[in-house]
């Protein structure tokens, strides 16, 4: 068993469309490589920054995440019975594992899909865009087009 603890810049692309991990921002790794009968059993934490925007109002967000990591390496030469799908599987190659597809996994699987600044957010008006918890009273009188031609005959200074 060997424990690594390093700090490694985070790949590209590491989260969702409004949330994730910025590339280059600092992947701190604290994790378990155990030989095993298949092969490397690697477990332990991953702590990354997150960042991104509130699904509702668009306002900025960021906080940690630690998540927890376990995936089993097989050995090259691992054989997989038919209920197995091997390219699910990940391998050992030439003596090197790739952490980075099960960081991948770890961490965007646990980002929210619509993240939110606090689970009250009111966001923003859907006619103007204005931010509703700057007014909490606003709102806009919707006219349905059908009886918009009615309206001007409801009007008292309308003359014939």
């Amino acid at each position: 068993m060997r424990t690594l603890k390093e700090h490694v810049p985070a790949p590209g692309e590491l989260g969702v469309a409004l949330i994730g991990v910025q590339e280059g921002s600092d992947v701190e790794l604290d994790l378990r490589l155990e030989a095993v009968h298949e092969g490397i059993l690697v477990s332990g934490t991953v702590h990354v920054e997150v960042t991104g925007e509130c699904g509702r109002c668009l306002d900025p967000l960021a906080y940690d995440l630690e998540v927890d990591v376990q995936e089993l390496f097989f050995y090259e030469d691992a054989q997989f019975s038919a209920e197995e799908d091997e390219e699910e599987q990940y391998r050992i190659e030439h003596d090197v594992i790739d952490l980075e597809p099960v960081l991948r996994d770890a961490v965007v699987t646990m980002l929210p899909f619509q993240p939110v600044c606090r689970e009250d957010c009111q966001g923003l008006c859907s006619e103007c865009g204005v931010r509703l918890e700057d007014e909490p009273g606003h709102h806009h009188e919707v006219v349905d087009p059908r009886w918009a031609a009615l309206a001007d005959l409801a009007k008292p200074d309308r003359q014939n």
